[in-house]
């Protein structure tokens, strides 16, 4: 097993990480225009439940209201990841959640887009946007944040997504929406099997998503792994926050090992890098510790997440021979 540091050196990808739970305490500071520890944004260690999770995005979401606040969290993203030797990362976010008088859900893409290029002409880390429609938003309001997201397909944004609570909201209430998006050519991930049913698996996939984020409700379901198998569905598990919002409910339960030994697509990610208080290094250095994920394992992790990702070829051939074809 690699060593901290060397697992740091490693040029790696998050395909799975959400803007407003990864914004740097600095940055939270800056905005905010007060000293606040880091409790106020990262979870305890003994964090219980999903609700007590979600609490921390509160403040976060505070300093995306304007455009300029806007501009400097995707600065402030880049600077943050560029850290842990990211060369790749997918970062999604709610527009609607700043949308209001005067800033439209245009102007909130364009905003986050302007602030990931300027980290990215600094710092050199490729990026793209997946943008998050809601559960609990009325679905003429998500319908339209995507219709004006589509504009921005291949100029930083790459996808669609599903968020919220999926116990209460369910995919069969959204299959006409996302039907629309697979008709505008806009691919999507959807968040599913994270806390509902398998059923949000399998309904996700038959809309057409290519890929699932979390997807631990087909646990010690071979039918359903089968599916995704098959369909080369890209699985985007986050091991550390699954834990901490007890979507599994300790680690041996939790089916990191089980989707690997399956053959699905799986993929490490961070989900919240500051409300996790998580890196993809950690995630790695976590999941060899506990699970005995081998060397060539996070080797096939890495890949996987390059071919799963929504970047163009281009650039999966570069990820992929950067450091001579080794990994990513």
């Amino acid at each position: 097993m690699m060593e901290y540091e060397a697992l740091k050196k490693l040029s790696k990808l998050d395909i799975h990480c959400h803007l407003d739970g990864s914004l740097s305490l600095q940055f939270v500071r800056e905005q905010l225009g007060k000293e606040i520890p880091l409790s106020d944004l990262q979870v305890a260690e003994d964090c219980k439940n999903l609700a007590e999770y979600l609490e921390k995005f509160e403040i976060p979401l505070k300093c995306l209201q304007s455009e300029a606040g806007l501009r400097m969290a995707g600065y402030d993203f880049i600077r943050s990841v560029v850290q842990e030797n990211i060369r790749y990362v997918e970062v999604r976010f709610a527009p609607m959640l700043s949308v209001h008088d005067g800033l439209t859900s245009e102007r909130v893409i364009q905003s986050v887009l302007e602030g990931l290029e300027k980290g990215k002409q600094e710092y050199g880390v490729e990026y793209n946007v997946i943008v998050c429609a809601m559960r609990h938003q009325p679905e003429e309001q998500n319908r339209k944040m995507l219709k004006s997201a589509r504009l921005f397909l291949g100029e930083g944004v790459c996808a669609a997504d599903l968020a919220g609570n999926e116990a209460a909201f369910p995919m069969s209430g959204f299959r006409n929406l996302f039907s629309e998006v697979k008709k505008m050519d806009m691919p999507f991930t959807l968040h599913a099997g994270e806390c509902g049913s398998a059923q949000n698996i399998i309904d996700s996939i038959d809309v057409g998503a290519a890929r699932i984020g979390h997807g631990i409700a087909m646990r010690q379901r071979p039918d359903v792994q089968k599916l995704c198998r098959e369909k080369r569905v890209g699985i985007e598990m986050c091991p550390i926050s699954n834990l901490q919002t007890r979507a599994a409910g300790c680690p041996e339960e939790y089916p990191l090992r089980e989707f690997l030994d399956a053959g699905l697509f799986v993929t490490v990610n961070t989900d919240n890098r500051t409300v996790s208080g998580t890196s993809i290094t950690k995630e790695l250095e976590f999941i060899q510790k506990t699970y005995n994920i081998r060397d060539d394992e996070v080797e096939r992790l890495l890949k996987n997440a390059v071919e799963i990702s929504f970047a163009d070829d281009s650039v999966k051939h570069r990820l992929l021979t950067e450091t001579g074809g080794k990994v990513c």
